[in-house]
């Protein structure tokens, strides 16, 4: 990815569910590119008030008293770490419904909006923002909460929508973004990497358990990816951002028992889905493309 002139940025929308999804998805990528000048901006659907506090230090009447305000500030941290601008959608987490029967959602979360209402919030956004390229979840949501599926239908619909004058007339100027990639950070082939590499370093590996239970069932999303970023020397920003959602991120968990120049060597690339294209590219599961404005930059001239 070659610099870009100052007078012709490229821009970068990614969409997520709750603060900390843009640190776990997608960050190292985002950091890359606003490294090369490209203008990159995060919106989270919502507040994440309904998120648990996993990490026991932060575990105090203090922030179980002010959720909200504690995930905010939080937010705010992680995106000055990743360079981006960030924007609130302003809608209710949902939470994770758990129990057999599963519980009905919250009156008035996200997931039970009815769809036009954060679609035309999200159309709002992209008319203002301008972006080239938007990046989200799939259909599955990259895991099955509701707030990441709902992501996903507006993420679809407000692409659609953005370049349509008859649809969302007092939504600002029609802006047609020309790619939407998924993110697919948990492809098994990674999984498998990443616990066999610390295997043969004679290290216990934290990724055990998650691929026996693996469902082979399902599709894997590595079959699905067309698009392999580079970005390994941003690892270490997203960690940090990653970090920052404190109360959500133990800083002994999971996330961080593989050594950085481990991770670095062993998968060097974040991992996306091309699903829309307005623009000429020949990035395929076949023959993975390495930038996510392949096409755009010739589009646009950048």
């Amino acid at each position: 990815m070659s610099a870009l002139p100052p007078d012709q940025p490229l821009r970068l929308l990614s969409v997520h569910a709750h603060p900390d999804d843009e640190s776990s998805k997608g960050a190292a990528s985002c950091a890359r590119y606003v490294a090369d000048g490209v203008e990159v901006m995060v919106v989270t659907c919502t507040g994440g008030e309904a998120g648990s506090i996993l990490n026991p230090a932060m575990d105090t009447p203090e922030v179980r008293a002010d959720m909200v305000g504690t995930r905010r500030a939080e937010m705010d941290k992680a995106a000055a770490i990743l360079g981006v601008q960030h924007r609130w959608l302003g809608f209710v987490d949902s939470g994770l419904p758990e129990g057999d029967p599963k519980p009905p959602l919250p009156p008035g979360c996200f997931a039970l909006e009815p769809l036009e209402v954060p679609t035309e919030a999200l159309v709002r956004l992209v008319r203002e923002f301008r972006p080239h390229v938007v990046v989200t979840y799939d259909e599955n949501g990259g895991y099955p909460h509701p707030d990441h599926i709902r992501t996903h239908e507006v993420s679809m619909a407000a692409f659609d929508a953005a370049g349509d004058p008859d649809r969302f007339p007092l939504a600002g100027e029609p802006w047609q973004p020309l790619k939407l990639y998924y993110s697919h950070g948990f492809s098994k082939a990674r999984i498998q990497a990443f616990h066999e590499a610390l295997l043969e370093a004679g290290m216990e590996s934290p990724w055990a358990e998650w691929l026996e239970k693996w469902d082979d069932s399902r599709q894997d999303p590595g079959a699905r990816i067309t698009t392999r970023i580079t970005c390994a020397e941003y690892f270490p920003v997203r960690d940090d951002a990653l970090r920052a959602h404190a109360t959500q991120i133990d800083p002994n968990g999971r996330w961080f028992q593989m050594p950085m120049e481990m991770q670095q060597r062993v998968w060097p690339t974040e991992d996306y889905e091309l699903a829309r294209s307005l623009v000429d590219t020949e990035e395929s599961n076949e023959h993975p493309g390495d930038d996510l404005f392949a096409g755009v930059r010739e589009r646009v001239g950048a």
